[in-house]
């Protein structure tokens, strides 16, 4: 059984910053992309952005530059720093990986955080 994590969500202000992690445990041979998704009241969940397991990174055009994901192969962590949040921002956000286990790929997703932002 494969279980991801995720903390790090809460409360801030406009222009404040919060850093979510996400743990991933379980049985499996390895981990390929992971990522961070968001879904906001009453709208589609959306990619944030990705991660390969070699480090390459993709965003979404409205968090680019204010965003910063990365993560640690050796602890099957994922981290998503948020800087300069706006309200816009506001949204359960929700950790995705694929896992390898034998010759089989799977994703699997969080139970998500919720990262509110006030004006």
């Amino acid at each position: 059984q494969v279980q991801l994590v995720e903390s790090g969500g809460g409360l801030v202000q406009a222009g404040g910053s919060l850093r979510l992690s996400c743990a991933a445990s379980g049985r499996f041979s390895g981990i390929n992309d992971m990522g961070w998704h968001r879904q906001a009241p009453g709208k589609q969940r959306e990619l944030v952005a990705a991660i390969t397991r070699g480090g390459t990174t993709n965003y979404a055009d409205p968090v680019k530059g204010r965003f910063t994901i990365s993560r640690d192969n050796a602890k099957n962590m994922v981290y998503l720093q948020m800087n300069s949040l706006k309200p816009e921002d506001t949204a359960v956000y929700y950790c995705k990986a694929n896992f390898r286990w034998v010759s089989s790929l799977k994703d699997y997703w969080g139970q998500g955080t919720q990262v509110t932002v006030s004006s």
